[in-house]
């Protein structure tokens, strides 16, 4: 009768937490889709210190466009 309780116990627990991770899974995807991520530009700083590098091995180029390789 125990091994019956602790069984029932385990697959309420799974099913609880189941259906809390899906709640909040579908909370994000709400939420994500309310504010969804800005493509920021490059910042300065970094445009700056590329700049800086490419002009110390190559004096007297003009950088047109900084791409990040994926």
């Amino acid at each position: 009768m125990a091994l019956s309780g602790i069984i029932a116990t385990c697959i309420s627990a799974f099913v609880a937490v189941f259906f809390i991770l899906s709640l909040l899974a579908i909370i994000m995807k709400i939420i994500l889709a309310l504010f969804p991520d800005r493509e920021k530009d490059e910042e300065p700083p970094y445009i700056a210190a590329i700049t800086s590098t490419v002009h110390s091995y190559y004096p007297g180029t003009k950088i047109t466009k900084i791409e990040e390789i994926k």
